[in-house]
């Protein structure tokens, strides 16, 4: 058991720009704020997010709503599109509309990523690409699904003259656990820096339904394994995460897992290399 702060954490830490503790109201202002300013700086008119139900689309939707309100004040002509993206009929879907209900977005599309998910994979195996097995072609489709629905959302903004938010906190940064260039592509990023827990304090001070807030988060990409806990991918705990991020001891094997998925998950981090 490390009883001290390691320089791997003081590394990490810095990286990703973690608190140890945070003021949740202040926290709340700061980043309402960075999002209305993205709004007046960049010229844009709209803020796009797809809402699923789980505490990060939550929290990070009612702050784009508070945003484009700010913005108006301002005397820009700004609305938030909430977008929801179902895979055929989410499971969990009667939470995902009452999170619409808390936060209250101008406008909520629907766009159902299934039909344009299935032909993709269906084409990539009519041009001759063969699964190893049936986990690996359902572990690709999950990324295929988040893909699909980062296309729909970028539509939407370069529809509506909007900028696409994203929903990564350091939590999932950490362990890279997001699809690359699918949740893990946007414009702005308003819970960065935060743990889980911390996006959750957020969520109390927000006054978000408390169910919501304490959701056992589930990325619901694979078809084989559905609702499958991000704990149970991961390996580890969100509050081994957060203890790790905020200069806390873990266990060794904890430890051990962490780090190395962060280091393996690097390139998610990064922008493309090049030979220069």
């Amino acid at each position: 058991m490390a009883t001290e702060v390691s320089s791997d954490q003081q590394e990490i830490m810095k990286a990703l720009a973690v608190q140890a503790s945070i003021d949740p109201q202040q926290e709340i202002e700061r980043r309402v704020g960075f999002l209305c300013d993205q709004l007046v700086e960049t010229g844009q008119h709209a803020l796009v997010l797809g809402i699923s139900g789980g505490v990060d689309s939550t929290i990070a939707g009612r702050l784009c709503q508070l945003a484009v309100e700010k913005a108006r004040e301002r005397g820009v002509e700004a609305r938030f599109y909430a977008m929801r993206l179902p895979y055929g009929e989410q499971k969990d879907e009667d939470e995902a509309q009452q999170a619409i209900r808390f936060i209250q977005p101008d406008e909520v599309l629907v766009t159902n990523v299934k039909p344009a998910g299935d032909s993709m994979l269906d084409s990539l195996e009519e041009g001759g690409l063969v699964f190893e097995s049936d986990g690996q072609r359902d572990f690709v489709m999950g990324n295929v699904k988040a893909r699909q629905r980062m296309i729909a959302q970028y539509a939407v903004a370069g529809a509506r003259a909007g900028l696409v938010v994203g929903t990564d906190q350091a939590a999932e940064a950490l362990m890279g656990f997001f699809t690359k260039y699918g949740d893990g592509a946007c414009d702005l990023a308003p819970l960065a820096g935060l743990t889980k827990g911390q996006v959750r304090e957020i969520g109390r001070a927000l006054e978000a339904p408390s169910h919501l807030v304490e959701k056992v988060p589930t990325a619901d990409l694979e078809s084989l394994r559905p609702q499958r806990t991000d704990e149970d991918a991961l390996g580890v705990t969100y509050e081994q995460i957060d203890r790790f991020l905020t200069g806390q001891s873990i266990g060794d094997d904890a430890y051990k897992i962490i780090v190395d998925t962060y280091r393996r998950t690097e390139h998610k981090r990064q922008l493309p290399k090049t030979p220069f």
